[in-house]
């Protein structure tokens, strides 16, 4: 299986799978509260934190319309974006923060001069948004840097997906694929997880779950599938304002996930001999199997037949599947039903 490098965090390869925090615009513009976020992803056993870079200049006009209009305080599409920004010296407090609590700092770019600010940082891997799957210039920027190219699949039909894959390869750059479905929320219906099989065959690369379901399932489905990477969208209440609230985890939530990964690896890193398991069992299985003992009480000189003797607990007796070799045989002793039938009571 083949592997890419994110930092010095390899993923792929049956390395446990990389789990990203996503904040997307959770946090409105607000400088302090992007923060809080990259204290609380790595609280919850996140490896990676991942914002949106948007500058509204290069990406957007005034003729982009709402997804949804959820805000009331922003009159346009562009003016929203223009409230999301930060400046870099700010973006790069945030990437410094992410790096003193241990996670990988991520952000999508949406312009090649987010690219370029991005760059600037350090930036160890780029996020391709679903939508941006045809974004040929920033592609290329991105591939300039070296750094993996990790694409959101949420829009794109298979052979959209077989040209962003094949085009990013011809420019030398590693690639790792996110099956994604761009409903908001995602119903389970449409989550997809079948996809996830057939990009890792299609295109040899890591592949994983961007998930924005609001539902902790589909990401620890895709971790008991053998996913590469999780990414979901974070939030710390539900009850938060903005537009990806509903297809957002609690940190509880994503908690849960983080748990969930640590225990499968767990498992799948100590296969069971299960001839090994029963001797070390033996004492318990002998508490749970069955020996035979008599129906009622039976006098000394009874000569066994099949209906005067059945199986019942403990297994440390005469084994219930020897029945056969008893029928027919003297009692030497007198025998009671509370009691297993022992090998002296019969000659």
């Amino acid at each position: 299986m083949s592997t890419i490098k994110i930092g010095r965090r390899v993923v792929g390869g049956g390395a446990p799978a990389l789990l990203i925090a996503e904040v997307g615009q959770a946090h409105d513009g607000s400088l302090g509260a992007a923060h809080a976020f990259i204290d609380a992803a790595a609280g919850a056993g996140a490896d990676a934190i991942k914002f949106q870079t948007h500058i509204a200049a290069a990406e957007s006009t005034m003729d982009e319309e709402f997804r949804v209009k959820f805000s009331k305080q922003d009159a346009t599409r562009y003016g929203y974006w223009r409230r999301m920004e930060f400046e870099p010296e700010q973006w790069a407090g945030l990437a410094e923060h992410a790096a003193e609590k241990g996670l990988l700092f991520l952000s999508s770019a949406f312009s090649v001069a987010a690219v370029d600010l991005l760059d600037r940082l350090g930036h160890p891997a780029w996020k391709i948004g679903s939508g941006e799957y045809n974004s040929k210039d920033m592609m290329a920027a991105m591939a300039a840097t070296g750094k993996p190219i990790l694409l959101s699949t949420g829009m794109s039909r298979w052979a959209e997906i077989a040209e962003s894959a094949a085009g990013i390869r011809a420019l030398g750059i590693d690639l790792a694929l996110f099956q994604c479905t761009s409903r908001y929320p995602t119903p389970f219906d449409h989550v997809g997880l079948n996809v996830i099989d057939k990009l890792r065959a299609d295109h040899d690369c890591p592949v994983g779950l961007s998930d924005h379901s609001g539902s902790p399932f589909p990401a620890l489905a895709a971790l008991a599938r053998g996913a590469d990477m999780i990414e979901v969208h974070v939030i710390f209440d539900k009850r938060m304002f903005g537009p990806d609230v509903p297809a957002s985890l609690t940190f509880e939530e994503f908690r849960q996930v983080a748990d969930a990964r640590a225990a499968f690896a767990e498992m799948d890193a100590h296969p069971v001999d299960k001839d090994a398991v029963a001797d070390e069992l033996a004492t318990m299985r002998g508490l749970f199997t069955k020996s035979l003992a008599p129906v009622a009480a039976l006098a000394k000189g009874t000569v066994l037949t099949a209906d005067m003797l059945t199986a019942k607990k403990p297994g440390t007796g005469i084994a219930a599947a020897k029945l056969d070799e008893f029928v027919g045989r003297t009692l030497a002793n007198d025998v009671r039903p509370d009691r297993l039938l022992r090998p002296e009571d019969v000659l």
